[in-house]
């Protein structure tokens, strides 16, 4: 399995360490975590981070606006995102594609759902790994 980043966003402390704990069980053992959007954006600059999965509801800057601050840098144009959250109506998710996530999972989830969609988003993206 290649090393790859993850950074995971969610302020729930108990969800990160949920999701972290699912991604080592399937084989990604490299995480960063952060509480909040900015938290994230700070995170995300300070280097190398292949994939991100993010919550939608956050304090501070909520999952969708940081997809779309991060969706309006070029250089993260093309950064896979996941999103893991609650809010599963039709209206979310289609908001959430329109802000260029790659894909969305509803909590709560499977580690295997979780590798599937991450397998699912690498088969479809050119992951950066420089």
């Amino acid at each position: 399995m290649t090393s790859m980043k993850i950074l995971i966003v969610d302020d729930s402390i108990t969800i990160r360490r949920i999701i972290s704990t699912a991604l080592k069980t399937v084989g990604y053992s490299e995480t960063v975590e952060a509480a909040n959007g900015k938290e994230a954006l700070a995170k995300l600059e300070n280097g190398n981070v292949d994939f991100i999965i993010t919550d939608w509801n956050m304090p501070e800057m909520n999952g969708l606006d940081f997809i779309k601050e991060v969706r309006s840098k070029p250089m993260y144009s093309s950064l896979p995102i996941l999103m893991v959250t609650t809010r599963g109506t039709e209206h979310d998710v289609i908001e959430a594609l329109q802000a260029k996530v790659n894909s969305y999972i509803v909590k709560p989830f499977t580690p295997q759902e979780l590798k599937e969609k991450i397998e699912g988003i690498l088969k479809t993206v050119q992951v950066n790994t420089l």
